[in-house]
């Protein structure tokens, strides 16, 4: 195998030209995606990472029974929340980990009711990650000791008319489904530039939300930050093992919106992806075609001498392969170097932050990673399809009689 891998090697770059064409293309059809991976990568941490923080964190745990009913958000009280957040905060990977409230209710001024989403928070533990307290543009923040107080989004406050100061009033469900209604004063205005989105939430203390919905030193989730998306799946297996008898989900399971959406922009890829393989498989199908007919006479010599047709076919082989592996190699440098120096720049998406909601999210820069997400699985039907596009002419060359092929001229 070593003397068919070294002649394999000394006949690709025997038309250097041809070989380094087509190494280009492989090449550049595979920094193409990883430059589209790291690019897409970095728009989602810029985007849905933001997203996700706000929505309710990457990692949600709730009490048993609670994915059951949770299209009424039931007020299911965690049976050791501090314990949950202890475990959480323990995995490397973990940002934040606070303990929270959540229930469907109303907003009430004198222009209508809205209805909302009111979650009680732990502001302290939230704060470091936290896009309402990074974009208050009236009042302050919340505090734990806050009582009757609630911090709204711009979308909500223009709903209702109501600045810092002036007051409403919130009905939402407690424990024993019984309406709890409170009058409470705005403390705060956030503006995330998502005036629909804004428009559904209400935040309060935990402590409020525990006197007003009947849950003396409780919780119904604790939500829990991460450093960046993708690592979900290994922090969920470690927290199953440490809060046995809890429901844990990520935000792909809680927010399926936000996943279709990220589905939808990789398999475009995919498609484009293919279509840039497929064309750098013809070109190395094409230079295997014109090394069959160049040298003719050379694979005469080689049957004369006792080589058999399988033999001459595997020699085409593993140029195809040879060429299809050079060009990964090489892709995957450019990758890297490039990747890594528009990473460091970033590109500056400010002027699109408009053109749809969560779009707003996007802080000023997005910043591309290496493209190494999904590198086997872009650079795998790269090598495969450099395989099979070198079959046929190995196929022409082992047809070739060595008595006919010695005449060629």
């Amino acid at each position: 195998m070593r003397l068919y891998l070294r002649l394999a090697w000394r006949n690709i770059w025997r038309h250097r030209r041809r070989t380094v064409i087509v190494v280009i293309a492989i090449s550049m059809s595979l920094w193409l995606m990883m430059f589209y991976d790291g690019f897409v990568a970095g728009f989602n941490n810029a985007i849905y990472g933001n997203a996700i923080k706000f929505l309710g964190g990457n990692i949600q745990i709730h009490a048993e029974g609670y994915k059951d009913n949770s299209s009424r958000t039931p007020l299911l009280p965690l049976s050791d929340d501090k314990a949950a957040v202890k475990s959480a905060l323990a995995i490397p990977n973990v940002v934040a980990a606070s303990r929270r409230i959540i229930t469907g209710g109303l907003a009430t001024t004198r222009e209508g009711a809205f209805p909302v989403s009111i979650t009680g928070i732990e502001p302290e533990a939230e704060q470091p990650v936290s896009l309402p307290a990074q974009n208050i543009t009236s009042g302050r923040y919340l505090s734990a000791d806050d009582a009757d107080s609630v911090l709204i989004g711009q979308g909500l406050a223009s709903a209702m008319d109501v600045q810092v100061g002036e007051r409403f009033t919130i009905a939402g469900q407690s424990t024993h489904e019984q309406m709890r209604q409170r009058t409470v004063t705005v403390v705060g205005i956030y503006d995330l530039g998502m005036g629909e989105i804004e428009k559904r939430s209400v935040f309060m203390s935990l402590k409020e939300a525990q006197d007003l919905y009947g849950l003396p030193d409780q919780s119904t989730e604790v939500v829990v930050t991460l450093e960046k998306l993708g690592e979900e799946p290994s922090v969920i297996v470690k927290l199953e093992k440490t809060l046995p008898g809890y429901e844990i989900a990520s935000w792909e399971t809680n927010f399926p919106e936000l996943k279709a959406a990220l589905a939808t922009k990789g398999k475009a890829m995919d498609i484009f992806g293919f279509i840039i393989i497929l064309v750098a498989g013809i070109g190395i199908m094409n230079l295997l075609m014109m090394a069959v007919y160049e040298r003719t006479r050379e694979i005469g010599l080689m049957g004369a001498m006792g080589l058999k047709p399988r033999q001459i076919s595997l020699l085409f082989i593993l140029e195809g392969t040879m060429m299809g592996l050079v060009g990964l190699a090489a892709g995957i440098a450019t990758g890297i170097v490039l990747n890594g120096l528009m990473g460091s720049v970033g590109f500056d998406f400010t002027s699109f932050s408009t053109i749809t909601e969560y779009a707003a999210l996007i802080n000023e820069r997005v910043y591309p990673t290496l493209g190494l997400e999904k590198i086997l699985s872009r650079a795998l039907p790269i090598l495969i399809i450099s395989v099979l596009a070198s079959l046929y002419p190995a196929f022409e060359a082992s047809r070739r009689e060595p008595a006919d092929a010695l005449h060629y001229v």
